[in-house]
This record gives C-alpha cells, sequence and structure tokens, in this order.
C-alpha cells in the first residue's frame, strides 16, 4: 500500500448564504485539490479576498464545505479520516493530536497565564505539567517574550506579544499537520525570522505545512511549493 499524503484535498468548494442580503449566494471555493506531503510546506497563493483563510478554515473543520473531500492521516494512525463527513469526537481528537492551527489573533483566555496557554496542548497529550511549563517558557524565550510576561494573562499584551504566545502555542506540540495565517503579520524582523525557523524544523522533522504568507520574504524562505487561489468567477445567486 503506497504512502499516503498527511494532506489530501479532493474537488473542495464552499459557498455562504448571506440572508441579511436575500438570500445571496456568495462562492468563495470552487474545485479546489492537491495534496501535502510531510516535510513540505505548501504556501497559499493569491489576491486578498480569493479564500486562503477560509481554504484554511475548512481544513481545520471550523468551516464545513459546501462539498469535497478532506483527507488527514492521523497521527500514529496508518489510516486517514475524511474531516467533511467526521463526528465533532473525531475532529476534536484530530486538534489534540494531528493538527495545529495558527491564526492571526490569539483567542485570549481570561485569568490563564502566557505560559499556561502555551503548555495545554503538551497536557492535553499526557505531558507533566510542570514538564510542559518548561518547554513552553523555552518556547516563549526563543520568542522574545520578556520572562516579566510569562506568568500574566496575555489580555493586555501587544499584538505582537500576543501573536507570539499565539505561535508558541501553535508550534509547541508538534503535531504532522500544521495550518498557518499569516503568523508573521504582527511581528518585528527578529521575530519574523525565529518563526522562519520554526517553520523550517517543524519540516525538517516531517511535518505538512500550510500557509499563508503575505510577507514576500517569509514566503520565499519557507515554501517548497505554492498553490495559486483565485477569486471563484461566478455570479451570486439569488436561493429562494
Amino acid at each position: 500500500m503506497p504512502n499516503l499524503p498527511t494532506l489530501g484535498v479532493r474537488r473542495l468548494g464552499k459557498h455562504f448564504i448571506l440572508h441579511t442580503q436575500g438570500g445571496t449566494r456568495l462562492s468563495v471555493l470552487d474545485e479546489i485539490s492537491f495534496d501535502v506531503d510531510g516535510g513540505e510546506c505548501l504556501v497559499l497563493d493569491g489576491p486578498s479576498g480569493a479564500g486562503k483563510s477560509t481554504l484554511l478554515r475548512c481544513l481545520y473543520a471550523n468551516y464545513l464545505p459546501t462539498h469535497g473531500e478532506i483527507w488527514v492521516r492521523e497521527a500514529d494512525n496508518p489510516g486517514r479520516i475524511d474531516i467533511v463527513t467526521a463526528s465533532p469526537q473525531q475532529i476534536v481528537e484530530l486538534r489534540r493530536t494531528t493538527i495545529s492551527y495558527v491564526s492571526q489573533f490569539l483567542r485570549v483566555i481570561p485569568r490563564v497565564s502566557a505560559r499556561d496557554i502555551v503548555a495545554e496542548p503538551l497536557q492535553r497529550l499526557g505531558c507533566a505539567t510542570e514538564e510542559a511549563r518548561d518547554r513552553a517558557a523555552a518556547l516563549l524565550a526563543r520568542l522574545n517574550l520578556p520572562e516579566r510576561l510569562w506568568d500574566l494573562p496575555p489580555a493586555t499584551f501587544s499584538g505582537g506579544e500576543q501573536q507570539r504566545v499565539n505561535i508558541a502555542r501553535g508550534f509547541i506540540a508538534e503535531r504532522p499537520l500544521m495550518l498557518l495565517d499569516e503568523p508573521t503579520a504582527s511581528l518585528d524582523a527578529a521575530n519574523r525570522d525565529v518563526v522562519v525557523n520554526l517553520i523550517k524544523e517543524a519540516c525538517a522533522r516531517g511535518a505538512a505545512v500550510v500557509g499563508i504568507f503575505h510577507d514576500t520574504e517569509v514566503r520565499d524562505a519557507v515554501a517548497t511549493r505554492r498553490l495559486p487561489v483565485q477569486p471563484v468567477v461566478a455570479e451570486s445567486a439569488i436561493v429562494a
């Protein structure tokens, strides 16, 4: 049996129904197909509004596609699962063991420290609390977050500081599939370089990475392959 890709997408489509606009149908993705193997960083290329972030949200099961298939090879499992038809319990397990997602913004958790936010994915995998917190501290230090902030809730952090917490949380568990939506958008040059190295290290250990990077230097540094994503050319339909 041939090795399966970490991620396989077949004829994926997504449209939205705008109920406040008289049932207007807005087509965003249509007939998207690709594979990503471990060790690759596939960069989604295309203009703003082409649907790149929508595609990532479909891959993470935040959005349910209108049609198509999204096959993910599970961690430590020779089989694979279709996210489009998976149960909520299967999605939760995939997010625990297999898929990381770094968005452009940290969803702040009230009264939880930055260090514990970063450590939590490791703890969910069974890592001892102190070991997880130590590894979280090491990653926050690597991302140049001042130590005085580690044990504070990040609600009052700057945008760049919050994003470094977000990146650390996404990278700490070393999952096989990583989805990155503009992870370096609010970072300075030094921290962009750290993230580039983290992505290269993830690929070197065999992770499959799918990302959106509007920073040309970052995109050129990490891409092993590019997938053009273009706006769907179709008239919106009124749904009765």
